[in-house]
């Protein structure tokens, strides 16, 4: 493993990223987690829909949904990948924001993302692996990464630092909502990116996400100091964007009863 000790991309040099295979994510995991607050935007809660009859989208299902979100750059061709990603972590840098740098690749399989949002955040320490040696490691299988304790150890073994922190009220209370935006902050300007367990219903989905439920695994990988937005890395490829900026409010309101790694 190689390790070094990056700078937060803020209106600094932006270093050499990365590149991406294929495609997408459904997935199933349990969690831990916490949170912090976003002003007077409402607290949206997503109890009654996770409470409800339940049915994860299949990979079929994601990879549809994925082919009708009509991205803008080819998933299968590394270096348009790294191109894209790095323009995209250019401009956040260049408005002010605190962003690291990774080497961002799509899944690989569609129940690796918890493999990927793992490297990604590896990435971010300097460390090289690939997919399969997450998948191994966390392990993943293919109902997908079961919780997010299995990243924190995978994160912790390589690079130390993380812990696993739990937020299983839903909606968050706000000492979990204020410990996420105090890790968020904390992580980040250290140069660690933020590995989330998440749960999507269609009612609070990130973009391009198709309309089901969506478990799944990301990467948090910057974050605005003013308005306490965050910017995403999502290997499932849904959006036509490989990273995207999220409200801190959303950001909060997806973990649970999840958890993050931070």
């Amino acid at each position: 493993m190689s390790l070094r000790t990056p700078t937060p991309l803020n209106r600094r040099r932006l270093l050499g990223l990365a590149a991406g295979l294929a495609p997408v994510a459904v997935l199933g995991a349990p969690a831990v987690a916490a949170a912090a607050p976003r002003g007077t935007e409402p607290l949206v809660s997503t109890r009654a829909v996770r409470d409800a009859d339940f049915r994860p989208a299949t990979a079929r299902e994601v990879e549809e949904a994925r082919q009708v979100a009509s991205p803008t750059i080819s998933r299968t061709d590394p270096a348009q990948v790294r191109r894209a990603v790095a323009a995209q972590l250019e401009d956040a840098a260049a408005d002010g924001n605190v962003v690291v740098e990774i080497d961002f690749q799509y899944q690989e399989t569609g129940y690796w993302c918890g493999p990927a949002a793992t490297r990604h955040a590896l990435s971010a320490r300097g460390v090289n692996v690939s997919q399969q040696q997450m998948a191994n490691e966390l392990p993943t299988t293919t109902n997908g990464t079961d919780w997010i304790g299995q990243v924190t150890r995978v994160l912790t073994n390589y690079v130390g630092w993380y812990e696993t922190k739990e937020m299983p009220n839903d909606p968050p209370t706000q000492a979990q909502r204020d410990l996420l935006w105090r890790d968020v902050m904390l992580d980040l300007d250290k140069g660690y990116a933020l590995v989330a367990n998440i749960v999507a219903p269609a009612s609070n989905h990130p973009p391009g996400y198709p309309n089901y439920t969506i478990w799944h695994y990301f990467t948090v990988i910057g974050y605005n100091p003013g308005n306490q937005d965050v910017l995403i890395a999502d290997s499932a490829g849904f959006a036509p964007t490989a990273t995207y900026w999220l409200t801190f409010n959303q950001l909060a309101t997806l973990i649970p009863p999840k958890g993050y790694s931070a």
